[in-house]
């Protein structure tokens, strides 16, 4: 899994990108974050709740901020 991954899932979900979003689901290897863009993406487009969307929300971006706490040293120093 490549850093930037989640920069961009940050940088599209704050600030409403939802094509790169899709993009970025399609295009990414990290199995969990293509799930939760996906959940977030149906939630929004499809849903009536206001909860459930927001709900997915906040999953998508706790997710992206456990999985940038875990990742290798590495992958930042290049």
């Amino acid at each position: 899994m490549d850093i930037p991954d989640y920069d961009k899932a940050l940088y599209y979900t704050l600030w409403g990108q939802w094509d790169d979003l899709l993009v970025l689901m399609v295009r990414t290897k990290d199995d969990l974050l293509s799930k939760k863009i996906q959940n977030f993406l149906h939630a929004y487009h499809y849903s009536l709740d206001d909860k459930k969307i927001i709900e997915s929300h906040e999953n998508l971006l706790y997710y992206i901020d456990h999985a940038m706490k875990f990742t290798p040293e590495a992958v930042f120093e290049m």
